[in-house]
């Protein structure tokens, strides 16, 4: 068997996924796994990390035949080219400026693009087709606009859910620190459920009103969400559409095979 090993590093978490090569262009994605981002952590505590996932679900590490990543953490990046070598003996195909993507990149310097964002926009177009905006919950919540002839315009940056409970709690001295989930009533009876809800419903306003604003200008655009938190928003969304929890894995495999010559 040959396998992709496709690696998304973001923030806070890595995501990591299979593809069977064997399969041809349309490689399905077998498993994927998420960890926590950590910048102390060294090449063999990665490597003993990943090599665990594999076996649980029986892969030996010699079936690693390619491995592609993106990352936004350049920290990280010489401890991940170590970590392809020294426990996969190949060499990691990185998304950055300059690699075949099938975009025009119309931004004002396309080498400032997160990987992340151009690997969910290529990712969108092949299931979605263009024009497309695609919303990634993830550590910040990004919206990238692709219009009908394929040309990435740019998009949003906001702070994502958990930066915005986070900063709650630190800057209002009374407030505790709250887990994020859909909260059973708008309007809360103590303050936890009051937090959750504000934190909660506020934020899908925030989305829908940039939405809305978006699909103003570009009215026929499909609307894809992915990330973490995508699922529960989506749910409350009047204009998410699709929900891909798998889209960033996904542009990883096209943007492997796009550079393959």
């Amino acid at each position: 068997m040959s396998l992709l090993l496709a690696v998304d590093v973001g923030n806070t978490n890595i995501v990591l996924g299979i593809f069977d090569l064997s399969k041809g262009p349309k490689a399905p994605l077998l498993c994927s796994w998420r960890l926590a981002t950590s910048r102390e952590r060294t090449v063999d505590e990665y490597g003993l990390s990943t090599l665990a996932l594999l076996r649980h679900k029986n892969i030996e590490a010699h079936e690693i035949a390619r491995l592609v990543i993106s990352s936004v953490v350049p920290p990280l990046h010489p401890v991940l080219e170590g970590w392809a070598k020294a426990y996969f003996n190949v060499s990691p195909f990185w998304i950055e400026p300059g690699i075949k993507t099938g975009l025009k990149i119309a931004i004002d310097n396309p080498a400032e693009l997160g990987a992340d964002r151009l690997v969910n926009a290529v990712a969108g177009l092949e299931s979605y087709g263009a024009p497309l905006i695609a919303v990634d919950f993830g550590t910040a919540t990004t919206f990238d606009v692709v219009n009908e002839k394929r040309e990435y315009l740019g998009g949003l940056i906001t702070p994502g859910l958990k930066i915005s409970a986070e900063a709650l709690f630190q800057r209002a001295s009374r407030l505790p620190r709250i887990e994020i989930t859909e909260p059973e009533r708008l309007v809360g009876r103590n303050t936890v459920q009051a937090m959750q809800s504000g934190l909660f419903y506020g934020y899908v306003g925030q989305v829908d009103g940039i939405l809305a604003r978006l699909r103003e200008e570009y009215p026929s655009a499909a609307v894809v969400a992915t990330g973490g938190l995508a699922r529960v928003i989506a749910q409350h969304s009047k204009y998410i559409q699709h929900i891909a929890p798998d889209l960033t894995l996904e542009g990883l495999r096209i943007l492997w095979l796009k550079n393959q010559g």
